[in-house]
């Protein structure tokens, strides 16, 4: 058992965001996938509201994002540069896998929407892990394509689901699996003692 508990904290440890450009296939299979899933499944929930949704994005579907993404940032800013075009055209094509990731809000709920919002987080960060400790890089990623309504719509997101970005998947280049930098602990923890 300590073994185990171990071999997590220092996959723990070793985890970070791999840049999207970064990522090559292989991307998980679908096993992997549901693993991964299942651990998001798995995060702090209160009022077992379950509010994470996830929209799995691969194949040529990647190709139809990068045409979407391209779309919707021409109509919000028609004067946007093509080097901003090709960055978003290129994005949804970096990765094997592009997981949309969604929260089910109830707004009426006893729960505050932001522990809504909380849980999605932390489901996908349970995400990330599953997919690190599987041995696949992964990254969150957001911006105006992520929080654009017709883009949320296009996806199947409904009006209640609000999408909060992307997460990138795919396979690690040996030359690319540096370790992640230390938090100065100094500047982000302090003691408190009444």
């Amino acid at each position: 058992m300590l073994r185990e508990a171990c071999n997590t904290i220092e996959t723990l440890l070793s985890r970070r965001s791999v840049p999207a450009l970064q990522l090559r296939e292989p991307g998980p299979s679908r096993e992997q996938i549901d693993i991964a899933i299942d651990a998001a499944l798995r995060a702090p929930d209160h009022g077992a509201l379950k509010p994470w949704r996830f929209v799995l994005i691969h194949g040529a579907a990647r190709s139809r994002l990068s045409e979407l993404f391209v779309r919707r940032l021409q109509q919000r800013e028609p004067a946007t540069p093509p080097g901003k075009l090709d960055k978003a055209r290129n994005m949804p094509l970096s990765a094997p896998l592009v997981i949309a990731v969604g929260a089910h809000l109830r707004p009426d709920h006893k729960v505050p929407e932001v522990e809504q919002l909380l849980a999605t987080g932390a489901g996908v960060m349970n995400l990330l892990n599953a997919f690190h400790a599987q041995g696949y890089g992964a990254i969150w990623l957001t911006g105006g394509n992520a929080y654009d309504p017709e883009v949320a719509a296009a996806l199947g997101f409904d009006a209640q689901e609000r999408c909060l970005g992307f997460v990138y998947v795919g396979s690690i280049p040996a030359q690319h699996s540096s370790p992640p930098r230390t938090a100065e602990r100094d500047t982000i923890v302090r003691d408190w003692s009444g």
